[in-house]
């Protein structure tokens, strides 16, 4: 049912926890489902340099919050603004249709922290 890369991202999630300031930190969540995604990022010369995330919900959430954190290391404002649902299910091997939630919760949780991060 789900991608091995997934259940990787979800048995042995990358970058849980939270930064403390001057970290940005959002929390987003979707109210269909209840999940949450805590995210915070530190940034550097318009980088981010650290990436951390909380996720309370589903197997996929929180694969995708685990791969979200990896994929947003390196990236600029530009890059992070950029970023689609397909982006993160590309990172996941691909999600089912009843998960897609999860790719589309990691979307708001960048919008939210590129806001907070201005």
């Amino acid at each position: 049912m789900h991608s091995e890369r997934l259940l990787d991202h979800f048995q042995n999630p990358r970058n849980a926890g939270e930064l403390a300031p001057p970290a940005h930190v959002v929390e987003v969540s979707n109210p269909a489902c209840g999940d949450i995604l805590r995210l915070s990022a530190r940034f550097d010369q318009a980088r981010v340099v650290e990436a951390r995330f909380k996720t309370r919900g589903c197997t996929a959430s929180i694969a995708a919050g685990s791969a979200l954190s990896e994929w947003m290391l390196g990236k600029t404002r530009a890059e992070l603004a950029a970023i689609r649902a397909a982006d993160i299910e590309a990172e996941l091997d691909g999600l089912i249709p009843e998960s897609r939630h999860a790719a589309v919760l990691c979307v708001d949780g960048v919008r939210a922290l590129l806001k907070a991060a201005q």
